[in-house]
């Protein structure tokens, strides 16, 4: 009833909210990406996007089919993973960056560990600043993580807003420097949220610096200050500061898929856990639990 090449086009059409973005992810011009949509909502009989000249969101239906397409696909890929020859094996360096420490990715990894279990998956876990240093070096096969503005290599996942949030009973005293809850150097956000701070000369301090999002987490949690973070990420316990703060727009950020250059045995299994987190990719938005 669903043609799978239908249902691919939408998840990343859905994942993007952008039909440009979708048709550069996938190879396609964007006339194809809109037929491809047209027609699976012809064959399910509803509307699945509501689309304008400035915007693209999910309807309802929309949301509905989300699940349906991943499961569809993550089926079919399985029985064609296990008809089409050779398996996919060897030893496969992930690195994923700390904005998805608190999403459903373990769900997305153990899905791939039990259709290709003779891949021995390693997972590294840092920022993406330190996740892109790694790859260049040889020393990870492929990372998810954020891009940076200047970097054009990756597979784009998703393009998100990087709002500043906090918790909801922190008040900021515009007459004195913003309090900063930042990550170290190379950290993406912290790179952004300086940057911008200073190009509209608002003063800043920073009040707390960790590595780890939980450290982050509960430096905000206490009222110690705001962070920079995508807007489909944010952690339970904080929320985004709203703009009567007068906090300076932070802009948007790109979650992308990156391959190491040189593609060696592990290419097979690189390329199947990125079709897997593609196919998934609207589950890193939710929250585990």
């Amino acid at each position: 009833m669903y043609d799978p090449t239908h249902l691919r086009t939408f998840l990343a059409v859905a994942q993007t909210l952008s039909f440009t973005q979708a048709a550069r992810r996938l190879g396609l011009r964007q006339s194809t990406v809109s037929q491809h949509v047209r027609r699976l909502e012809e064959a399910a009989g509803r509307q699945l996007f509501a689309r304008d000249t400035h915007s693209v969101e999910l309807t309802g239906d929309g949301e509905a089919m989300l699940g349906f397409a991943r499961r569809l696909l993550e089926v079919q890929e399985q029985a064609s993973a296990y008809f089409s020859g050779p398996r996919v094996r060897g030893r496969l360096r992930f690195g994923a960056s700390e904005d998805f420490v608190l999403t459903r990715l373990p769900e997305i990894l153990e899905g791939f560990r039990y259709d290709h279990p003779e891949v021995d998956l390693e997972l590294t876990v840092e920022l993406s600043g330190t996740l892109h240093e790694r790859l260049a070096e040889g020393k990870l096969d492929l990372v998810l993580a954020k891009r940076r503005p200047e970097d054009p290599r990756g597979r784009l996942v998703w393009r998100d807003d990087l709002v500043w949030i906090g918790t909801d009973r922190l008040r900021l005293d515009p007459d004195r420097p913003v309090p900063l809850i930042v990550y170290p150097p190379p950290g993406i956000t912290r790179a952004r949220a300086l940057e911008t701070l200073d190009a509209h000369s608002r003063p800043y301090r920073v009040v707390c610096t960790s590595a780890s999002l939980n450290g982050l987490i509960a430096a905000a949690r206490a009222g110690l200050g705001v962070m920079a973070h995508s807007r489909h990420l944010i952690p339970p316990g904080l929320t985004r500061i709203p703009d009567r703060a007068g906090l300076p727009d932070l802009g948007k950020v790109d979650f992308t898929l990156t391959h190491a250059r040189a593609r060696g045995t592990t290419e097979g299994a690189a390329n199947a856990l990125a079709a897997a987190i593609l196919a998934g990719g609207e589950r890193l938005r939710r929250r585990s639990g």
